[in-house]
C-alpha cells in the first residue's frame, strides 16, 4: 500500500487549486504585494504555484517536468523581498487556508515549511525600499 503524502492529506489537486486561488485573490488587494506582481500574468502565476505547492507536498513533480528544479531563492533574486513582504505574503496564505477550512496536522506542517521559506526569500532590508 502506498503511503499518504501530505498533499494527500490535504485533498489533493483540487484542494491545492483553491488554496492558491484563495491566496493569490488576496494578494493581488494586499498593498504590500500586489506591486510585485504588477504587469504579470496573474493566471501563470497561479498556475505555477499550483505545480510547486503539488510537488512540494509530495504530489505528482509537475514543477520540475516543465521549469526544472525549483530554485525558489534564485527565481525570486530579481525581486525586491523584504521581511514584512514575507509577513504580508504568509499572511495572505493563513488567510486562504482559512477561507477553505484547511485544519489539522497537514495545515500546520505546510504553514511551517512555508514560513522558512518565506522568510529564506527575504533579499532586501525593509528600510532600503523606503529610500
Amino acid at each position: 500500500m502506498a503511503e499518504s503524502t501530505v498533499f494527500d492529506e490535504l485533498g489533493g489537486e483540487a484542494t491545492v487549486s483553491r488554496l492558491v486561488d484563495a491566496f493569490y485573490d488576496r494578494v493581488v488587494r494586499d498593498e504590500k504585494l500586489s506591486p510585485l506582481f504588477a504587469g504579470r500574468d496573474i493566471e501563470e502565476v497561479k498556475r505555477k504555484q499550483a505545480m510547486f505547492l503539488t510537488q512540494f507536498l509530495g504530489g505528482p513533480p509537475k514543477y520540475s517536468e516543465e521549469f526544472g528544479h525549483p530554485m525558489l531563492r534564485a527565481r525570486h533574486m530579481p525581486f525586491p523581498i523584504t521581511t514584512a513582504h514575507a509577513e504580508a505574503w504568509l499572511a495572505c496564505m493563513a488567510g486562504a487556508m482559512d477561507e477553505i477550512g484547511l485544519a489539522g496536522g497537514a495545515r500546520e506542517f505546510l504553514f511551517a515549511r512555508l514560513t522558512q521559506t518565506a522568510h529564506h526569500m527575504v533579499n532586501t532590508a525593509d528600510d532600503s525600499l523606503d529610500r
